[in-house]
This record gives structure tokens, C-alpha cells and sequence, in this order.
């Protein structure tokens, strides 16, 4: 008798052929027998996903590799749930963290195809709005990296953020639809399909053991579906997952409704359900908005807490071990719901008690906080929490009591305590708080920055920190040196790898290297020669979308961040108004030939944010349009910006804007991406700013403006901005030049209440750092005259930057956190 092999014990073919020739030949199988094209009729988009899928083949292999060995050893498992993943193009990211980037150009150069032009089709993920999801993106690189076996969990947004583009300078959102042609990266997991509910009611019943338990019966419901997107670590050596969770209908129609007439009412399941995965970020301004977040951040919680539960007892553990061998990271108060529907979970489902749920559910969770700005941790109006999960809402409350009576009875907190660390606020319409929701439901609480983990304790969660003192801890952020040096600056990573070999390829820290090289002419020379090619390139750019014309000679100020009151691109836009003056003033001075460059997203109801960003457009038009500067400055706001614009972008900068008002910039990455690319930090004492300046030494970066000790006592002590004005003749006369409408002839009025805001409250602090500010650009123009000192600074700031890797910052989580 012939036996059959099992097919889990027959052999999976190897995709191990790297030669040129080999690749060409499987990408013309791919071309021919997956996308149905003879090579004569073949676009561009199908030499992508050819190209796609021959890279996957290799990734696949890596992947069940990864995910065998994980099951066979029953370890612990991180779980990363964030609400945005930036994760941009992922083709370069996958062929460079395999190897396999030449070998893949030569197999489409001896098809005739140029692999720069069709890697530039690829769409960006439209998964994520700025630093945040950026963060995580290359978390989960470094994390596969230095091989932790580990899931992301989000929402796969079909638009995700908005597509901007400029009407007259205004921005406007139009939908990103980067899922239009597919997806060929994921796979569609059907087995891996919850239930997510809504609303309804909570009834009591009594159990055989005459314990009194509760069942929520669910108003709606709605199908979580898992699509998986594989996470390729550094030389492919361990592959995690992506999962992103699409919603679905119960029921796609409504048949009855469809054959009464009703054809729109038909389908109102199905819009309903499609809507929770429609657009990251609903602008929350209505009842209708806030609800739609609320909804979003629910569905993709609880189908992560049930898939990771089941997975969990799949493998024959116990739900007493859970912490054992899970580890889940909350990436800001968005994912905050899943504190309190584990412990649905638990309690509900699996028959827990409270107080045991309770302690497995808090020694499973660790939370991030990413901001000190009040606002920006989530609540939401108890009624609208309450009506949508009323079964949370109880739990809210019992977790709520159980929290209070202790820290009554046993630390004697106060009543003006008790109301701080309270899940509801009460201050004034009665709100769910998520950020003490999360303090609470976690055994670890860490800030991205050392300053900004200070300031957790003394600020927003002073309270909490005194009930917990050992709870909050510091992992400064960091970036993948992948992502953000090998494959955005390849000339820049081969001039290194000449100089000191390729060693800083598997480990950052050994850049420092450099450091040798940073005073050596030759060495500058080939810097320079680097730099100025990525300033070509971004020229092209600009000049190929906006029809504008940059001089590569002159100085490429770079500021590229979400569009924010507190990342003052105000007082960056203001400074240039102010030096526009003086160069027509004084054009007898030698003056440093400069390009502004701007780009970054508003909110849709952030009026002000929008605002600016206008301000920025109509100042451009001005300053690029007036002979008078002789060419000296330029002004550019690049529409769109997203991961692919910032790999542009980043490499191209000699001077990065990190100017935010001290004490309000948890940490940023940008400035880690650009001194990491060779450019020169200006930037305020803030966030990982402080960590940088003693990294690269603070000879070798710009700092001014006040400190966040100096902006608490200058708000305390009753700041009076007009006073600052009036001691500033160019801060002065630069907004009475915006005020009265010099930029914006067509309607004088525009930016009197933006330039008011300055007079009258100025919470951000542009006026009181503006003398600094610019005093400190004119030392930045010193610095350039400078040509062999500038190259000296921005050399070391590469040389100095590898212990902004996330590998670092990874392995401090899991050293200190997770333990996987």
C-alpha cells in the first residue's frame, strides 16, 4: 500500500535563486501566468506586480519560517496596536532588507524596464497621518530586525488620510485611494473573521454556581476580516505580521428593502459597516464624527483581543498565563478600548472573576504615550460611550471604583486627587477619560523622550504617577537606519561603507566611525558631492510638480511635519517674512542664498493649521515673484507630503527646522531622519532634541529659544507677548506686513486674527523665541560660509546618530517591558 504524504509534510518549493537571469525569468512567469500580459502589451504597473510578486516569493519562505518556529517554541509574543501604520512603499524596502536590490535591477534592465520607474507607481499605504504611524512602521522593521516574534494590529483603511492638493493655496482633502488596483502584498485571512458589536443592552443572569453574571446583547454587528501584510526584518532573517483588520456586513443587503424599491436602503448595512474602515481619522468635530472614531477604535481593538486570545489558547495555554506569553503595546490612547475589553473578554466570556481578569488584564498591557497636550488624550461624552458599549461602560465604572477606593483607603489622595485619576471626568460635560484608562489598565507606562517622560510625571499624569511611582519609564524613540539611510540616501550609505566598511549596516552604533573622517577634505568633498546630487533630485521634483525653480547652490531649509500651532511652522514663516525684509533693505549684505521648504498635512477642522499653510502660499508667491531678493530666497510648500516625498526630501536638507515650542514635542523622528542624512539641527530644546544635542555635542547643532522649565514660568508669571513685539522692530514690522495684508492682496483681512492670536495670548511662544530664533539662523549662516566647518558639523551628525535606531529602542522595550 502506497502511503500519502500529509501535505504539512511535503517540501514547499525554495524561491532561492537570486542570479539576474533567474529573476528575469520568474518575473516573466509572474508577468505571464499571475497577471495574464504577454510582455509586448505589459504597462509599467504590470512590471510592478510582477516584480511584487517575485520579491514575495523570497518573503513567503522567511514568513512560515518565522511563524513555525514561534508556534514550535510557545514563546511570548508582542502585540502592537496602533491606529495609523505609515509604512509607505514597501517594493525598496523588501528587495534592500533581502539583498536583493541590484540583482532585481539587472533582471528588469535585461527586460528593458528601469526599475526607479516602476518602484515610483508603487502607492504609499495610506495607513497613517505623521510621526506616530511612521513610528510604528519602523518599530515593526526593527522588531522583526532583531528577531522579536511580533504582530501590528490596525485598520485597513481603504482612503486612509487625505490626498492634499492646493486650490489658491488653501489645501484641500481628496480621497487616497491606494487600494484602487489591489494590494499584492496582503492576503486576505477569511479564517480569521470576529464579531465586533455595538450597543444594545446588558442583562444580569444568575450561573449554576449562583454567581451573577452579565451578557450583552448586541444592537448591531459587524465582521472583522484580517488582511496580513508581511514585516520583513533586516537581511529577511525573521518575518512578522501586519494585520489589518477590513469591516463587513453581516447581512450585504437587505433583500426585502431591494425588491420593495429600496435600493439605497438596500445596501445601508453595508455603507454602515464600510464606513468604520473608510478614512482614517473622521473629522470628529460633529456628534456623528465622534462617534464614527469611537466606532473605529472599538471594531479594531476587540477583533485584536479576540484573535489574540484565541491564538493564545490555540496553543494549549491557559488564560492565567496570558502575561506570560503575551505582551500587548498600546501605541497612544486610540487603542486605550482594549483595557476594558479584555476584561469583557475574561470576565464574560471565559468566566473569570473580576479581581483575577483584572490582574492578568494590567500585567498584559503597556501603553506609550505620544503627548503632553491635554487635549490629545482621547474622551469621549459618557452618553455616546454608554450608548454604544454599554457592557464597557460598567466595567469603566467597576474599574473606576476598585481604582479610587484604594487610593483613598491606602494613599489618602484627596478629593482634588481623587477627581484627576478619575476614568470620568466630571469638570464638565461627564466624560470617559482613555489616557488614565490606559495609565490605569497597564504595568508600564513610557514616554518616547527623556524630557517628555519627565514631563509625563509632572503634568499630565502627575497624579496617576504618584499613585504608581514605578510605573513610568523613558524609551526614546528612534528610526530604521533601513528605511531611513540605506535605501533614501544609497550614495550617502556606499561613501560610508568606503570609509569604514560595512559593519554600521547591521549595527548603527558602529557609525561613529565616521567620526575620523569628519575634518578630512577628500572625504567632505565626496559628502558635498553626495548632497548636492539629492538637492538636484529634489529640484527636479519641485520643479516637475510645482513648475518652480531651485538654485542647488543655496541652502535647502527643510520643514516637513504634521501642520500643528505648537510645531510653529508660524514662526519659521514669520522669520522668513522678516529676512525678505532685510535683504531688500540691505542688499549690500552678503546674504546665504536659501530655500524654505515646507510640507505637512492640516486636520480638516483645524482652521488655524489650514490657515498657515495658506499663509505659506501666499508668502511663496510674493517672496519667489519679487527681483528685488535677486534669487537669494525662495519659498515652497510641496503638496502631499507622505513617506515617499519625505525619502526625497530628507536626504536633500542642509538645515532641519525642529522648532517647537519647548515642552510640547513628546520626542520626533524627523530630526533624527535628517541628521542622520547630514544635515544641520535648528531646532529648540524639545522632545529628542535634548537627547541629539548630546549625541552629536552642542557644538555641532543649533539650539536656541526658551526651555520647557522657562515657558511653564513665563505662562505662570503672565506672559505679556505685546511686549515682546514691541521690543522687536523686525517681529514688529513683519506682522504688521501680514496683518495688513501685503501677502494677501486679494483680501486684506485674511491673517489679522491669526497675527491677533500672536498680540493677544501667544500660547505657543512665537513671539517671545523670535530674537532667538533669528539670531540663531544668522549663526546657521555663519556656519555656511564656513564651507569645511559646515561639513565638519554635518558629518558627525551622521556619524553620532546611530543610537537613534529603533533596534536600540526595541531591544530597551523588550529588556524592560515586554521580555519576549
Amino acid at each position: 500500500m502506497i502511503k500519502t504524504p500529509h501535505a504539512a509534510d511535503l517540501p514547499l518549493p525554495k524561491r532561492i535563486a537570486s542570479d539576474p537571469d533567474a529573476l528575469a525569468a520568474e518575473i516573466m512567469e509572474k508577468l505571464t501566468y499571475a497577471i495574464g500580459k504577454d510582455a509586448k502589451v505589459a504597462t509599467p504597473h504590470d512590471w510592478l506586480t510582477a516584480t511584487i510578486l517575485v520579491v514575495r516569493d523570497r518573503i513567503i519562505d522567511k514568513w512560515m519560517e518565522s511563524t513555525r518556529t514561534t508556534y514550535h517554541n510557545n514563546g511570548k509574543r508582542v502585540y502592537y496596536l496602533s491606529l495609523e501604520f505609515l509604512i509607505g512603499r514597501l517594493m525598496r524596502d523588501a528587495m534592500s532588507n533581502l539583498g536583493l536590490m541590484e540583482d532585481i535591477r539587472q533582471a528588469l534592465t535585461s527586460l528593458s524596464v528601469d526599475l526607479d520607474v516602476i518602484a515610483g507607481l508603487e502607492p504609499d499605504a495610506a495607513l497613517g497621518n505623521g510621526g506616530l504611524g511612521r513610528l510604528a512602521a519602523c518599530f515593526m522593521e526593527s522588531m522583526a530586525t532583531v528577531n522579536i516574534p511580533a504582530y501590528g494590529y490596525g485598520i485597513r483603511y481603504v482612503h486612509g488620510l487625505f490626498r492634499q492638493q492646493m486650490a489658491e493655496g488653501w489645501q484641500v482633502e481628496l480621497p487616497e485611494s491606494w487600494l484602487a488596483h489591489g494590494n499584492p502584498w496582503e492576503f486576505e485571512r477569511r479564517e480569521s473573521s470576529y464579531e465586533v458589536g455595538y450597543g444594545g443592552t446588558v442583562e444580569t443572569i444568575t450561573s449554576p454556581e449562583d454567581e451573577l453574571r452579565y451578557v450583552w446583547k448586541q444592537g448591531e454587528r459587524v465582521i472583522a476580516t484580517a488582511y496580513d501584510t508581511p514585516a520583513v526584518g533586516w537581511r529577511g532573517e525573521r518575518v512578522n505580521t501586519l494585520r489589518l483588520w477590513s469591516a463587513q456586513p453581516i447581512d450585504p443587503i437587505l433583500l426585502d428593502a431591494f425588491n420593495a424599491g429600496d435600493h439605497i436602503g438596500a445596501l445601508r448595512e453595508s455603507n454602515k459597516a464600510e464606513s468604520l474602515t473608510r478614512v482614517l481619522y473622521p473629522a470628529d468635530a460633529t456628534p456623528a464624527g465622534q462617534e464614527l472614531r469611537l466606532r473605529q477604535e472599538y471594531f479594531f481593538c476587540s477583533a485584536s483581543l479576540q484573535d489574540i486570545v484565541r491564538r493564545h489558547l490555540q496553543q494549549g495555554n491557559t488564560l492565567a498565563a496570558l502575561p506570560d506569553k503575551v505582551a500587548v503595546q498600546l501605541n497612544d490612547t486610540h487603542p486605550a478600548v482594549s483595557v476594558v475589553e479584555l476584561m469583557r473578554l475574561l470576565v464574560d466570556v471565559h468566566g473569570l472573576d473580576f479581581d483575577t481578569a483584572w490582574d492578568i488584564t494590567s500585567k498584559t498591557f503597556s501603553y506609550t504615550n505620544h503627548t503632553l497636550l491635554p487635549e490629545a488624550l482621547e474622551s469621549w461624552p459618557v452618553p455616546l460611550f454608554e450608548r454604544l458599549l454599554p457592557r464597557h461602560m460598567q466595567l469603566v465604572y467597576e474599574i473606576n471604583a476598585k481604582i479610587l477606593l484604594a487610593a483613598r483607603k491606602n494613599r489618602g489622595f484627596s478629593d482634588s486627587e481623587i477627581s484627576r485619576i478619575s476614568l470620568i471626568d466630571e469638570s464638565g460635560d461627564r466624560r470617559v477619560r482613555m489616557g488614565n484608562l490606559a495609565f490605569i489598565g497597564a504595568h508600564s507606562i513610557n514616554g518616547v523622550s527623556a524630557l517628555h517622560t519627565e514631563l509625563m510625571k509632572e503634568t499630565v499624569f502627575a497624579d496617576l504617577h504618584k499613585l504608581y511611582p514605578t510605573r513610568i519609564n523613558n524609551k526614546t524613540n528612534g528610526i530604521t537606519p533601513r528605511r531611513w539611510l540605506m535605501q533614501c540616501n544609497p550614495d550617502l550609505t556606499s561613501l560610508i561603507k568606503e570609509a569604514i566598511g560595512p559593519e554600521f549596516l547591521d549595527d548603527a552604533s558602529k557609525l561613529t566611525a565616521l567620526d575620523a573622517f569628519a575634518d578630512d577634505a577628500s572625504f567632505q568633498q565626496k559628502f558635498a558631492a553626495v548632497k548636492r546630487a539629492n538637492k538636484e533630485k529634489l529640484a527636479a521634483l519641485v520643479a516637475s510638480r510645482m513648475g518652480i525653480r531651485l538654485d542647488p547652490n543655496a541652502m535647502f531649509d527643510i520643514q516637513i511635519k504634521r501642520i500643528h500651532e505648537y510645531k510653529r511652522q508660524l514662526l519659521n514663516i514669520i522669520e522668513t517674512v522678516a529676512l525678505f525684509d532685510q535683504m531688500r533693505s540691505h542688499p549690500e549684505r552678503d546674504w546665504v542664498p536659501r530655500v524654505k521648504i515646507f510640507a505637512g498635512k492640516a486636520a480638516p477642522s483645524y482652521h488655524n493649521a489650514k490657515l498657515i499653510i495658506k499663509l505659506a502660499n501666499d508668502v511663496a508667491r510674493v517672496i519667489n515673484n519679487d527681483p528685488s531678493v535677486r534669487g537669494l530666497l525662495k519659498v515652497v510648500f510641496v503638496p502631499n507630503y507622505n513617506v515617499s516625498l519625505a525619502e526625497v526630501m530628507v536626504p536633500a536638507a542642509d538645515l532641519s527646522e525642529q522648532i517647537s515650542t519647548a515642552g510640547m514635542e513628546a520626542s520626533g523622528t524627523g530630526n533624527m531622519k535628517f541628521a542622520l542624512n547630514g544635515a544641520l539641527t535648528i531646532g529648540t530644546l524639545d522632545g529628542a532634541n535634548v537627547e541629539m544635542r548630546d549625541h552629536v555635542g552642542e557644538e555641532n547643532i543649533v539650539i536656541f529659544g526658551m526651555t520647557a522649565d522657562e515657558v511653564g514660568r513665563v505662562r505662570a508669571d503672565g506672559y505679556n507677548p505685546r511686549a515682546a513685539i514691541d521690543a522687536s522692530r523686525d517681529l514688529s514690522q513683519a506682522l504688521a506686513a501680514i496683518s495688513s495684508g501685503v501677502f494677501s492682496p486679494d483680501d486684506r483681512e485674511r491673517y489679522a486674527g491669526l497675527m491677533q492670536g500672536i498680540y493677544q495670548h501667544d500660547w505657543f511662544m512665537v513671539a517671545a523665541d523670535f530674537d532667538a530664533y533669528t539670531q540663531a539662523q544668522r549663526k546657521v549662516d555663519d556656519i555656511w560660509t564656513d564651507t569645511p566647518g559646515w561639513y565638519s558639523k554635518t558629518i558627525r551628525n551622521t556619524a553620532r546618530m546611530g543610537w537613534f535606531s529603533s533596534d536600540r529602542t526595541i531591544r530597551q522595550y523588550n529588556a524592560d517591558i515586554w521580555r519576549a
